[in-house]
């Protein structure tokens, strides 16, 4: 099949606003990026000063990120759906992927048009990688979109790292990625990290206390409300844990691992 070399689909300029704060750009700012406005380091400082641990999750989940794109590449997944991904970084899904298989293709999806416009920026000379501007809470419109580089007959990595915390139980987070696991064929992987309130309820109600009261939102879940998620799929060892406890590089999780409060596995589908 003949693919475009580049396709990016954007939300309308209308719905970009620097007056608000942006979860996808307070997260690029505690992992110490420039990809913000002031809003938006207004509202990370609010958070790090009720939970200093959120530091310390979103840089584990970074390192967890890169640790399972890695392992499903060298597992031979050779596609990727990136659900909410969020600013670039370093060490980005497609570079991880296409260091293992050179011909991997990886489709971003966000509905913030500022993370798109850095997209276009960083994969312009990528025809392995598309950024979709779309909510993914809407999988029919993600899936229409997609389907032009990612074959739906082969197996695909469906990634919802940190971002299924960003939606309310009204738009039924399961129900989502029971959706897109529907459309996946056998052999694929489904990989999830989430924020938890087992470990500190306290601290994490104050977080999505502050969060609300700027505009955004955040909802820390159980371990068991995360399980859920993965409707019952296979996942591989060690299964659903702190994210510096998925296979750490080394054996080792690192000083920092107990303030880590996210949860994070794989699964086979």
């Amino acid at each position: 099949m003949n693919r475009p070399q580049y396709h990016i689909s954007t939300p309308t300029p209308a719905t970009l606003r620097t007056d608000v704060a942006n979860t996808a750009r307070m997260y690029n700012y505690w992992l110490g990026g420039k990809d913000n406005f002031a809003v938006d380091r207004e509202a990370a400082e609010a958070i790090v000063r009720v939970m200093p641990e959120v530091l310390d999750s979103a840089r584990a989940n970074r390192a967890f990120l890169q640790r399972a794109v890695r392992f499903l590449a060298m597992s031979g997944i050779r596609q990727f759906l990136d659900l909410g991904t969020g600013f670039p970084s370093g060490s980005n899904v497609h570079e991880i992927a296409q260091s293992v298989n050179a011909d991997a293709r990886v489709a971003y999806v966000d509905n913030d048009p500022v993370v798109v416009s850095h997209a276009i920026a960083l994969l312009a000379k990528n025809s392995q990688t598309h950024a979709i501007g779309t909510d993914f809470r809407d999988p029919d419109a993600v899936l229409g979109q997609t389907r032009d580089l990612l074959d739906f007959s082969k197996p695909i990595a469906v990634l919802f790292l940190c971002s299924l915390h960003l939606i309310a139980d009204d738009d039924d987070p399961v129900g989502v990625v029971g959706q897109y696991l529907k459309a996946l064929p056998a052999g694929s992987y489904l990989a999830i990290s989430h924020a938890t309130n087992d470990i500190s309820p306290a601290s994490m109600r104050a977080n999505a206390t502050e969060a609300d009261r700027r505009g955004t939102t955040f909802v820390p879940r159980s371990r068991a409300a995360i399980e859920r998620m993965f409707h019952g799929t296979e996942l591989v060892d060690p299964g659903l844990v702190l994210v510096p406890n998925w296979r750490p590089d080394y054996g080792d999780p690192g000083p920092s691992a107990g303030k880590a409060w996210v949860y994070g596995g794989v699964a086979l589908v």
